[in-house]
């Protein structure tokens, strides 16, 4: 279990379920007030900022076992690039593909960019 004790595995476990059920919330708000497919992109790029601050906040030889629940858990429960990539693939099959490479766009750079920013915070922060 790499150095995890049993208590922090299932606290990962329990901060994915939380993480998943954010994302459907959000996703579904999302969706139903502005009738696009955006919730997705939101929570990618709120995940990684989430994951570039834990991550710079709470480092550790290995990471600690709050980054491992924080980040693996919880925002591994909240971020997803497979439904990321489905949406590209469904614009791009609906030929759209202007709608498709900006969603591609959005996954990649604005994660990215978010992850580094809230990494700058975490490390400014800690």
């Amino acid at each position: 279990m790499s150095g995890l004790t049993a208590g922090a595995v299932v606290l990962v476990c329990l901060a994915g379920g939380v993480g998943a059920v954010v994302r459907v919330v959000v996703d579904g708000e999302i969706r139903a007030r502005t009738g696009r497919a955006l919730g997705t992109g939101v929570v990618n790029v709120v995940g990684s900022l989430v994951i570039g601050l834990a991550t710079g906040l709470l480092p550790g030889p290995g990471g600690s076992a709050l980054l491992v629940v924080v980040a693996t858990g919880f925002c591994g429960g909240l971020t997803t690039f497979g439904t990321a990539v489905v949406e590209v693939l469904r614009l791009a099959g609906a030929r759209r593909p202007r709608a498709a490479l900006a969603a591609a766009a959005v996954t990649v750079g604005l994660s990215t960019a978010a992850a580094g920013a809230g990494l700058a915070l975490g490390r400014a922060l800690g």
